[in-house]
């Protein structure tokens, strides 16, 4: 396929990419958007296809790679559980890092393949290029890696500090700075493993001092910075395609990481850069034992949202882990036929990434026009009669607008505690990621279930 035609197609693909994140921007059109971006990724690789050059052997090795890939990323989407969603995302996030780092290291090692120049002769532009994809995806990589053992559990959620955490940081960024600038005068192999093995280094210690209750904002991130290093290999490929898709995934992800802070009052540039020039807060709470807690039943539950007239349901992350999106529905739907309003109420970062909470609802086909960001329905909990929370923690706790010491003291939360009414099902009085307790527990207007959620939603039903 001549040049001129595959990079047109290739432009078509980015066309059609620009159309599949208008369309996953609001949930009506999400699916459109899903088809766009299937059909340029569907272009895209087949262009790819049709532009290798020694079509008969090469081919053969692309495709048997692609299928293996392909089978396996299939098997992983069939077999994932809405639960581990994000810690699949910030799986995907690393390989787009490591697959930068490798196209990097295949374009330094033979230029010629790439028309790049020669090795040890390569040209500035796509020495620069790959200098910055490089360090990018090495970033990524390794920045997604701890992302993932938080999620995953198996490191603690908990921010990993020590003394002059943030000037070896800043040491080590300027380091890479000068690297690429040695690198494009050397054309050294020894400085360009050193850059590559500092920019993993270096996305380690970003990630470990970010606290669990930030972490949907590093997925964010992660994210961004996987469509950086995917645009700089495609300045250095001279592919269209990579181009475009990176700018968009890499300004999209940076948009929605900048919305994030802003709406949970964190500083954009603290959480990029690893905590820079955060506080070390300290907090205090009583003992959970010297608290009165009110615990009722199902029973309990129905009576109060029988006579209710309002109701507004605020699900997190217990509800993912139950998987009780589906029962939830259930018990929604008696509300409705008893001529309750019900109203869906969702924080910004509820569960582990964005959008955690609308995909579980939308899997269990709740109604688009039922769902409110937290801007939009916090205002109402002072008129409802119940607030159902199913799972949901931090994002709750009435701590972050009274206690100066906590550590998410400004970020905005659901006023639920403003309800005539708190239903709050949690299986125990655990805190929640950020790890302090909620005062929300200890009200007065709150009755605690505790119970599986899934299992207590549908005694509810049944009581209904």
């Amino acid at each position: 396929m001549s040049i001129n035609l595959s990079a047109i197609f290739y432009l078509i693909s980015g066309v059609l990419f620009i159309l599949a994140l208008r369309g996953l921007s609001s949930p009506e059109t999400s699916r459109r958007g899903n088809f766009f971006g299937i059909l340029g990724m569907v272009i895209a690789i087949i262009v790819t296809f049709l532009s290798i050059g020694n079509f008969s052997s090469d081919f053969i090795y692309v495709l048997i790679i692609l299928l293996i890939g392909g089978s396996v990323g299939a098997f992983i989407a069939f077999k994932i559980p809405m639960t581990a969603m994000p810690e699949l995302v910030a799986g995907f996030h690393s390989l787009v890092g490591l697959a930068a780092v490798f196209v990097a290291i295949s374009a330094f090692l033979n230029p010629e393949s790439f028309n790049l120049g020669i090795l040890g002769n390569i040209k500035l532009a796509s020495l620069i290029e790959m200098s910055i994809g490089a360090s990018i995806g090495a970033i990524t990589f390794s920045g997604s890696i701890i992302a993932f053992l938080k999620l995953q559990g198996i490191m603690s959620g908990s921010p990993i500090t020590f003394k002059g955490q943030h000037l070896l940081n800043a040491l080590i960024l300027i380091s890479i700075i000068i690297l690429t600038y040695l690198l494009c005068f050397t054309q050294s192999a020894n400085l360009f493993w050193t850059l590559i093995a500092i920019s993993f280094l270096i996305g380690f210690l970003l990630i470990i001092p970010i606290g669990g209750a930030d972490m949907p904002v590093v997925i964010s991130m992660l994210n961004s910075y996987s469509g950086w290093a995917a645009a700089g290999i495609g300045f250095t490929l001279e592919n269209t395609a990579l181009i475009i898709t990176g700018a968009l995934v890499g300004s999209s992800g940076a948009i929605l990481s900048y919305i994030m802070c802003k709406g949970m009052n964190r500083s954009f540039f603290s959480v990029i850069l690893g905590g820079f020039g955060g506080t070390e807060q300290s907090f205090s709470s009583k003992s959970k034992e010297q608290k009165p807690v009110k615990s009722g039943n199902a029973d309990d539950a129905a009576f109060l949202m029988k006579n209710a007239s309002s109701v507004i349901i605020v699900p997190g992350y217990g509800m993912a882990v139950a998987q009780a999106q589906h029962a939830l529905r259930e018990m929604v739907d008696r509300l409705k036929k008893n001529d309750i309003k019900v109203s869906y109420a969702i924080h910004p970062v509820a569960g582990r990434m964005p959008g955690h909470m609308n995909v579980l609802l939308a899997e269990a086909n709740v109604p688009y026009d039922e769902v409110f960001e937290l801007e939009e329905i916090n205002n109402d909990f002072s008129n409802a009669d119940v607030a159902f929370v199913i799972g949901a923690n931090d994002v709750t706790n009435p701590s972050a607008k009274t206690d100066p010491q906590s550590p998410i003291y400004g970020m905005p939360v659901l006023d639920v505690e403003k309800c005539k009414s708190v239903l709050f099902l949690k299986r125990s009085l655990s805190p929640g990621y950020a790890g302090i307790d909620n005062d929300l527990f200890y009200k007065e207007n709150t009755l605690m279930l505790f119970a599986d959620a899934k299992k207590m939603t549908e005694d509810i039903t049944n009581n209904l």
